[in-house]
């Protein structure tokens, strides 16, 4: 699988420290696009933060089916994957942890309307925005600037957050604009 990006401290603007025996959090994000040719963003607006849908896997899920769930959770949409887009690494020194993301483009097949966010998410101020991919592109740089800490996440890991899934979508775009 090709490597979209690995983000490092030196990305956000902070010294890295030497990681030994990081933890591992795989994830399993990306975009999700319906007829009309909007893609989802997540927006957590307590933090000015704009990002893709996705998540952590959980127990023995594949990537895929983890990537469907977050989807499911986040947008309130079932998806069928119909492109993986590769992989993310993201090395937090800091926090002594790296991140692996698998990276797909789902298309809903089915809108439930309904978002199923955690308690956490509902006092970030979550809520779901259907974009077009460039319209999404803009949102999730400008915010990288504007990011406000909640008591669940420091600047810090954010701006990890909104720069891959920056990265994820410029790829996004990169990808569609050579097969038009």
């Amino acid at each position: 699988m090709e490597l979209i990006c690995k983000i490092t401290d030196e990305d956000i603007g902070e010294k890295s420290i030497n990681i030994e025996n990081p933890k591992l959090r795989l994830g399993a994000r990306g975009i999700v696009i319906r007829e009309d040719g909007r893609i989802a963003i997540f927006n957590k607006s307590n933090k000015n933060e704009y990002k893709l849908p996705g998540g952590g896997l959980e127990g023995e899920e594949t990537p895929e089916e983890a990537f469907k769930r977050e989807v499911l959770e986040e947008t309130g949409c079932e998806v069928e994957i119909i492109q993986s887009l590769g992989t993310t690494e993201e090395h937090k020194s800091l926090n002594n942890f790296k991140q692996i993301s698998y990276v797909f483009v789902g298309k809903v097949v089915k809108d439930n309307k309904q978002l199923n966010v955690t308690q956490k998410e509902k006092e970030e101020g979550a809520r779901l925005v259907w974009e077009i991919p460039e319209r999404a592109l803009e949102l999730i740089t400008e915010c990288y600037d504007k990011i406000i800490p909640s008591k669940y996440s420091s600047i810090y890991s954010t701006k990890f957050v909104v720069l891959r899934d920056r990265k994820i979508l410029e790829k996004y775009i990169e990808i569609n604009k050579n097969s038009r």
